[in-house]
């Protein structure tokens, strides 16, 4: 994968390792400029390690990437100018006021006191807290501060922001409210690398998803290539026990999806359907339920990393 003027981020072999815990396994990948690139799966996948080495917070072990131009390792200080970071969890002062927070992150970023104050007004306005703007950050809610600490990341008007779990602990009303924070980023033209461990999220936001699992890439592509990757129809049966679900999935080579559920992919239309139920009726198991839907994002994520569905 080489660099090109229409990528924003480009990644090359990059490798880390913590002693002998390989945390990131030689990845690449391409953000296009004022694109969403959702990198999705479990705690430990390697998605921080990935996002902090493009961040200059860690130096990989080999590779090589570039972010807005700029070699991570040769022009770190470069990259830090072109970037905003907002991680899990809100990096933001409570004793300061959320006005006073954003105005602090301007004169760090040497943007002057004048339009430091200017800046910090208008993201006030933009992530809905004028009203809190002059509150200590110690009296708002976690959405609240999320908002906040996003707005810190965009005070310098970054062209490229990495977004780790930003919307992780959040209420669903405060997660849509970030998301459309994050659409209306992009509709701007701010290149984003999001991570996250929320399917929906991907789905919604992400142009293109990598599937993270063990450091290494699963899968890639848009939510709509991975999940045709499945077949048309996901055929899921419930049972009326987690034993009698554990029996069937046995019997379909399958694994249990969620307690009493057993999903499969039909994969050749009806035939699938009718070959499950006579397995199923030769040990004498028969489903409580039956069900046929459309493959979701979550059961490619969990096909491909290996905690659900093995279909």
């Amino acid at each position: 994968m080489t660099s090109s003027s229409a990528n924003a981020i480009v990644a090359e072999e990059l490798h880390k390792a913590f002693g002998e815990v390989i945390a990131v396994d030689n990845i690449s990948l391409a953000v296009p400029r004022g694109s969403v690139l959702g990198l999705l799966g479990v705690n430990g996948a390697g998605k921080t390690t990935i996002v902090r080495m493009l961040a200059t917070v860690l130096e990989p072990d080999s590779g090589r990437a570039t972010v807005h131009g700029f070699d991570v390792i040769k022009q770190p200080l470069d990259v830090r100018r072109s970037i905003g970071l907002a991680g899990q969890n809100a990096a933001v002062d409570e004793n300061l006021t959320g006005r006073e927070n954003l105005e602090l992150v301007g004169r760090l970023s040497h943007i002057g006191r004048s339009a430091s104050r200017e800046r910090a007004g208008q993201l006030l306005h933009q992530f809905g807290l004028v009203d809190a703007g002059n509150r200590p950050v110690r009296t708002y809610s976690g959405g609240m501060r999320r908002r906040l600490d996003l707005g810190a990341a965009l005070v310098a008007k970054p062209p490229v922001l990495f977004l780790d779990e930003p919307t992780t602990g959040l209420d669903p009303a405060s997660r849509l409210d970030l998301w459309g924070v994050i659409e209306s980023l992009v509709a701007d033209g701010t290149t984003v690398l999001l991570t996250t461990q929320y399917l929906e999220e991907a789905d919604r936001l992400a142009d293109n998803i990598i599937v993270i699992d063990k450091g290494r890439i699963a899968a890639e592509g848009t939510a709509k290539q991975l999940k045709s990757r499945l077949g048309d129809t996901v055929i899921e049966f419930e049972f009326a026990s987690p034993d009698l679900a554990k029996s069937a999935a046995t019997t379909l080579g399958s694994t249990v999806a969620a307690g009493t559920v057993v999903r499969v992919v039909m994969t050749d239309g009806p035939a699938t359907l009718r070959d499950a139920m006579n397995r199923l009726s030769a040990v004498d198991i028969t489903p409580s339920h039956v069900a046929l839907r459309e493959p979701t994002l979550d059961d490619v994520f969990l096909t491909l990393t290996g905690s659900g569905s093995n279909v």
